[in-house]
C-alpha cells in the first residue's frame, strides 16, 4: 500500500528511485513498483531485485481452477481463539477485516491478504495472493475458506475490507495486481465483490481503474475500504495518488463510488478530498442519513505530521456535501518514531507501523461519531532513527464529535505502557465504545504483543478499561518465518511485516469480536521453520 509514510510526497520520490528495495538487509520485501502492497513473504530472485531466495528462482502464478462457490476448506472446530486459515498450502495472512452478518449473527465474514506458496515441477517457488472469504456460520468455532474470483490476470489482491448490508448481502473491497514483467507492476484496480448466501458465492466488478505503471505517469489507486447499508447500498473508498514523469508526485486524493443494486454496478468516482491533496487511507462510516468518510492528510510538509479529517458524502450519489473538517493533528512526523527499512516502527523492531486509525459511528445516535487512531503524543521525541536505540511509547488516540462531525474533542489518549498500535475503533450496540489494538502493554521490554480491546466506561465518556483477547503474545521482534530480517544480532529473524491494520465488528447483543494477525503458531516452508503469520479470530465480552 502507499503508505506507512510521512508524507505521500515523499513517499512516492522513494517509490520513484527504488527506495522501497531494501533487501540489503535481508528483509521480505515488496514487488518493485507495487508501492508495498504486496510484501513478499520470502526474498524471491526473480520477482525482488534479485534478492537471495530459500530456491533458485520463484514465479508469480495464476489458479483459474476454482469455482464460484466452492469450499476451499474447513478447519476444526476451535476454543477461544482461532485460527481462521485452513487451507493446506502454506502462506502468511495479515490486514484482516471483519464483518457480522445482521440478519444472522453466527454469520461472520472475514477478510485478509492470503499468500499461496508452493513448488512447481522445477522445484521453483511459486506465488500467488489471492482472496479468500473467511467464513463461520457458527459464531467463530468453525471457518471455512472460499474464493473470491476477479478477473483471472490479477496474480495478487490486498487491502482487503469487507462488510455486510442491512440485509445480509456481504461485499469484498481489495486491490487487483496485474504484474509487468518479473519487477514492476501496473498501478492497481479496486476491485468489488459482492455475495447473497453469506460469504461462499461470489460476483465481482472494477470500480475504478488505476493508470501506468509504477515509475510512470499515472494514477497509483491505493487502501480501499467499504461500508454498506440498508438493502444493496455500499460505499467504497480510496486513494488516488496521481504520478508524473518518472513517478513524480503530483497529488494524493480520496474518492468515492457508491451502488445501489447490491454491488452490480457503481457509480463514477468522484473526489471527495476537497482542496486536500496529501491524503490517504481513507475509511468511511454509515453515519444516519449521511456517509462520513475519515482520512489522514500530509499538512505540515516540514515535519510531515498529518492532520485526521473527515467529509461528509450523500450515500446517493457519493458526492463530498461540503468540505472536509479538521479533527485534529497526529503526531506522526519524521522524527516521531524510529524508522526501519525507510518506514516507522516501534522499539526494536523492524514492522512497518503508521498512525491510522478508523472512524465509527453510535447506534443509538447517528450525529455521535468517534475518529480511532495512534501516535507518539507520549513518547519521547525527536525518536533515536535507529529502532534498537529507541524506547518508544505509542498510544491509542481518541476524538468524538456529537454534532455529527461539525466539532471534534480535544484527542484523548489511552495511557498504557509500552506500544499499542493499529487500533481500530467501533461502537456496540448499547453506544459504547470499543477500541481493539496490537498492545505491548503486557511485556515490560515491550517487545511481545496482544491483541486487546479497549471498553468505555461509559457513552461518551473516552474513559476506558482494556483486556487481551488473544490468549497467547506474539513477538514481532525475533524468530519470523515470512518476513524475517536480521538487523541486530539479538533479534534475528525480526519479522518486517505484520500487515497494515487488523479490525473489531460490534455484534447485535453489545459485544463484538475481533480479527488479528497472530504470530504464535510455526510455520515451515522450504526446510526453514519459525513463526507463522495467521488471521486469529476472538468474541470479546
Amino acid at each position: 500500500m502507499i503508505h506507512g509514510k510521512h508524507s505521500p510526497r515523499r513517499f512516492l520520490a522513494m517509490v520513484a528511485t527504488g527506495g522501497l528495495i531494501v533487501l540489503a538487509m535481508g528483509a521480505g520485501s515488496p514487488v518493485l513498483g507495487d508501492g508495498g502492497d504486496n510484501v513478499q513473504p520470502i526474498d524471491f530472485v526473480h520477482n525482488v531485485m534479485d534478492a537471495p531466495a530459500p530456491v533458485t528462482s520463484a514465479v508469480f502464478g495464476t489458479d483459474g481452477s476454482l469455482k464460484p462457490g466452492q469450499k476451499l476448506c474447513i478447519g476444526p472446530p476451535q476454543g477461544a481463539n482461532a485460527n481462521t486459515d485452513c487451507e493446506a498450502t502454506p502462506g502468511p495472512h495479515n490486514e484482516t477485516s471483519i464483518a457480522i452478518n445482521p440478519t444472522n449473527a453466527n454469520n461472520i465474514l472475514g477478510g485478509a491478504n492470503d499468500y499461496q506458496l508452493g513448488f512447481n515441477s522445477g522445484g521453483h517457488v511459486t506465488e500467488t495472493v489471492l482472496s479468500r472469504a473467511h467464513v463461520t456460520f457458527d459464531g467463530g468455532t468453525q471457518w471455512s475458506e472460499y474464493p473470491i474470483l476477479f478477473h483471472s490476470t490479477y496474480q495478487a489482491t490486498g487491502d482487503p475490507s469487507v462488510a455486510f448490508d442491512a440485509s445480509g448481502h456481504a461485499y469484498y473491497a481489495t486491490l487487483g495486481f496485474r504484474f509487468v514483467g518479473l519487477t514492476n507492476a501496473q498501478a492497481p484496480d479496486v476491485l468489488v465483490a459482492n455475495s447473497g448466501d453469506g460469504g461462499k458465492t461470489w460476483a465481482s466488478v472494477k470500480v475504478a481503474s488505476g493508470s501506468g505503471n509504477f515509475g510512470s505517469v499515472g494514477d497509483s489507486l491505493d487502501k480501499e475500504y467499504i461500508a454498506a447499508w440498508g438493502a444493496g447500498n455500499a460505499i467504497v473508498t480510496y486513494g488516488d495518488f496521481r504520478l508524473g514523469k518518472s513517478g513524480s508526485f503530483i497529488s494524493a486524493r480520496i474518492y468515492a463510488s457508491v451502488t445501489h443494486d447490491y454491488g452490480a454496478k457503481w457509480s463514477t468516482p468522484h473526489v471527495i478530498s476537497g482542496n486536500l491533496d496529501e491524503a490517504f487511507v481513507s475509511v468511511p462510516t454509515v453515519a444516519g442519513d449521511s456517509i462520513a468518510v475519515a482520512f489522514l492528510n500530509t499538512t505540515d510538509l516540514d515535519t510531515g505530521r498529518d492532520d485526521y479529517e473527515v467529509v461528509k458524502v450523500s450515500p446517493t450519489t457519493g458526492l463530498a456535501l461540503g468540505a472536509p473538517i479538521k479533527v485534529a493533528t497526529v503526531i506522526d512526523g519524521g522524527t516521531d518514531y524510529p524508522i526501519a527499512f525507510g518506514r516507522q516502527t516501534y522499539q526494536d523492531s523492524l514492522f512497518r507501523s503508521w498512525a491510522a486509525g478508523n472512524i465509527t459511528t453510535d447506534p443509538k445516535n447517528s450525529a455521535h461519531l468517534a475518529v480511532v487512531w495512534s501516535d507518539m503524543r507520549n513518547s519521547a521525541t525527536p525518536a533515536p532513527a535507529d529502532p534498537y536505540s529507541a524506547i518508544t511509547n505509542s498510544d491509542v488516540v481518541v476524538s468524538q464529535s456529537t454534532d455529527s462531525g461539525a466539532t471534534w474533542s480535544f484527542p484523548v489518549s489511552l495511557a498504557l505502557p509500552g506500544d499499542q498500535f493499529m487500533p481500530w475503533g467501533a461502537y456496540d450496540s448499547k453506544g459504547i465504545l470499543r477500541i481493539g489494538y496490537f498492545d505491548r502493554s503486557a511485556d515490560a521490554a515491550n517487545h511481545l504483543y496482544n491483541y486487546s480491546v479497549a471498553t468505555e466506561t461509559g457513552s461518551g465518556t473516552l474513559a476506558f478499561t482494556s483486556a487481551a483477547v488473544s490468549t497467547v503474545a506474539s513477538d514481532p521482534t525475533q524468530g519470523d518465518r515470512w518476513f524475517a530480517a536480521t538487523v541486530n544480532n539479538s533479534f534475528p529473524h525480526a519479522t518486517s511485516f505484520i500487515g497494515d491494520y487488523s479490525n473489531i465488528a460490534a455484534t447485535a447483543n453489545g459485544h463484538v469480536v475481533a480479527y488479528w494477525t497472530d504470530l504464535r503458531e510455526t510455520a515451515c516452508f522450504a526446510g526453514t521453520c519459525r513463526s507463522g503469520s495467521d488471521a486469529f479470530f476472538a468474541a470479546a465480552p
